[in-house]
């Protein structure tokens, strides 16, 4: 008497590398739903108010999903404090003549942010100008 298929149970129709990869698959699947709550909301962002920093650059981050700024400004006691500014996507601002050469350490910029609600030196950004070049203002998404 041959075996079929049909007189198998369904386990032992797959080897054990079949399995795994079907194994992973579901996992992978189950899990996706997390990677989409994974973005955070902006809510820790006053976007009632808006604040205007000038600054230099210290560094600007070309990175998904937000693409950041980090700016020193001159504080009220002559030193300066450092501000992360959280901009929109690499592909939004792309899509408006950004691009990972758009600021480099030393330019100096104002921006205009939401402020963060806790009162910390940063915000979510609005608008921005460059003080040593062409104006760059760019709506940010709501």
């Amino acid at each position: 008497m041959r075996a079929t298929s049909r007189g198998i149970p369904p386990a032992a129709r797959y080897n054990r590398s079949d399995f795994m990869k079907l194994l992973k698959t579901l996992v992978l699947f189950a899990l996706m739903p997390l990677v989409a709550l994974a973005h955070h909301s902006f809510a820790i962002y006053d976007s009632s108010h808006q604040v205007t920093i000038e600054g230099t650059v210290k560094e600007f981050q070309w990175t998904n999903p937000h693409v950041w700024i980090h700016v020193m400004v001159r504080n009220d006691k002559g030193g300066e404090d450092e501000w992360h500014v959280e901009c929109t996507s690499v592909n939004f601002l792309s899509r408006r003549g950004w691009s990972k050469h758009t600021f480099k350490p030393g330019d100096k910029i104002s921006i205009t942010l939401s402020p963060l609600r806790d009162g910390s030196k940063g915000g979510s950004f609005r608008t921005v100008n460059s003080l040593n070049g062409a104006p760059l203002k760019v709506e940010a998404e709501e």
